[in-house]
């Protein structure tokens, strides 16, 4: 079969691989409908993951049709259409008891295109099929269910619920790319009275605005003053991370109130400074986190019944054969314009 395949930092190919096999009794083995690339696997391209090893198939967010089920999986069947979570549970381990799935201690977490293959290939083999995978409705597109593999529930979880944003809470949201934009939609949720988003590219603040963002300001054009501005000279009750670098992170800091929330969702490579020395004393809380993909079952419910509405995150569909492309047009989102891309079968 063939799939995108690790060479090493800036190394990419799309190769002949040998088809998985089922590992365990609680793996399955799924045919890939629908694939999306997502921020963390350009992270891994610029060598800022180091445990991924050359030759990995990269990929951690997928749909696809269940072919072959370990004799340990007991809710799925041959056929079923899933949804490849990114975050693998083992299910029994003190963390996963815990439902922070993301810890697992049992040989899960984030280990699908990180320390086991990925799904950007032709076929996937998933560890724990049972917790990791949800059936899905048909009345749900292979295309609108990719979205819930990771970007949603990251947004929402590490984002959003990590940020506790509130009913009347400005909100700031640092980088509109697509884990920005998830948070913009789920934090619209709980009725902020405004999010304010900040990126360098205005194309991106024109999505910020389609998804719900009362408004936006350039990177380099002073968005702390503008936040001041709308806030009484106060900041913003929440801050979210959604880029992943020094600059962006300290930037958060300074737009933050004091006894405000920064909730970080973005892929660090580089350390950045904490400010503690004009931290300390403004009784502001710092939160990390790798998703627990907990939520994926309400988010699925909500989709369903029409209350998150994704359309608009997927600007460019490919064959999956043509994973290379789509790696260039989402890899220059500020001459493409990609937000999202999906490839299919």
């Amino acid at each position: 079969m063939k799939a995108l395949v690790y060479g090493g930092p800036g190394e990419r190919s799309w190769s002949e691989v040998p088809e998985p096999t089922i590992a365990g009794p609680r793996d399955a083995i799924i045919r890939i409908n629908a694939v999306t690339i997502c921020g963390t696997d350009l992270h891994i391209l610029g060598g800022d993951v180091p445990e991924v090893r050359p030759g990995r198939v990269l990929g951690h967010e997928a749909v696809g049709t269940v072919v072959e089920v370990g004799d340990g999986v007991g809710t799925l069947s041959v056929g079923d259409r899933v949804l490849a979570s990114c975050i693998s549970a083992c299910g029994v381990c003190a963390y996963c008891r815990e439902g922070s799935y993301g810890q697992c201690l049992g040989g899960g977490g984030w280990i699908l295109g990180h320390t086991v293959d990925g799904v950007q290939a032709e076929y996937a083999r998933i560890p724990f099929a049972d917790l990791s995978t949800y059936r899905l409705p048909a009345s749900v597109s292979d295309e609108a269910a990719v979205l819930l593999a990771d970007i949603l529930p990251t947004s929402y979880e590490v984002g959003v619920l990590s940020g506790q944003v509130r009913p009347g809470d400005t909100v700031v949201v640092v980088g509109a790319g697509p884990i920005g934009l998830a948070a913009i939609l789920t934090a619209k949720l709980y009725s902020p009275t405004r999010i304010v988003a900040v990126d360098k590219a205005q194309s991106r603040l024109d999505a910020a605005k389609r998804f719900g963002a009362d408004l936006t300001v350039l990177a380099d054009d002073d968005p702390l003053e503008t936040v001041r501005s709308v806030t009484g000279g106060l900041g913003a009750h929440v801050v979210i991370e959604a880029v992943g670098t020094p600059a962006s992170f300290e930037l958060c800091t300074e737009l933050v109130r004091p006894g405000g929330r920064v909730a970080n969702i973005g892929v660090h490579g580089k350390p950045a400074t904490l400010h503690l020395e004009r931290l300390w004393i403004r009784d502001v809380t710092i939160t990390t986190g790798l998703v627990d993909t907990h939520s994926t079952p309400r988010l699925l419910d909500m989709l369903v019944a029409g209350q998150l509405d994704t359309g608009n995150m997927v600007t460019h569909r490919f064959a999956l054969d043509e994973i290379m492309t789509a790696y260039d047009v989402f890899s220059r989102p500020a001459e493409t314009g990609a937000l999202k891309v999906v490839l299919t079968r």
